[in-house]
């Protein structure tokens, strides 16, 4: 499993959030593009749409679970993943801003 720390990531590296609607409100990196797992199927075309050509894909949820099963999923399809390790739990931990649904300081659930 291909694999990222938070304190690797550039502040322009592509941001692919799979978590749930209610995390994503509460607080997320932002830039980050917005695909909860739970519709990630059916909405993948977004995703094929909105990553650099040839950069890569920085897959994170809450603690990397989840974004590990998308990663495992998006190499599969040839596309250049990666898992987040520790997630947005880590992102906040080390400082990293945080906004909410309204563009405002933000926590992670």
């Amino acid at each position: 499993m291909p694999t990222v720390e938070v304190g690797d990531l550039k502040d322009d590296d592509f941001l692919l959030d799979v978590r749930e609607d209610d995390e994503w409100q509460a607080g997320h990196a932002e830039g980050a593009l917005h695909i909860p797992i739970s519709e990630f199927a059916a909405r993948y075309g977004e995703l094929t749409e909105a990553a650099p050509q040839d950069g890569r894909v920085h897959v994170i949820c809450r603690s990397g679970g989840r974004s590990a099963q998308v990663t495992m999923y998006l190499v599969q399809q040839g596309i250049d993943a990666v898992n987040v390790d520790g997630g947005m739990q880590v992102w906040e931990a080390v400082g990293r801003p945080v906004v909410d649904g309204k563009g405002e300081s933000g926590f992670v659930l």
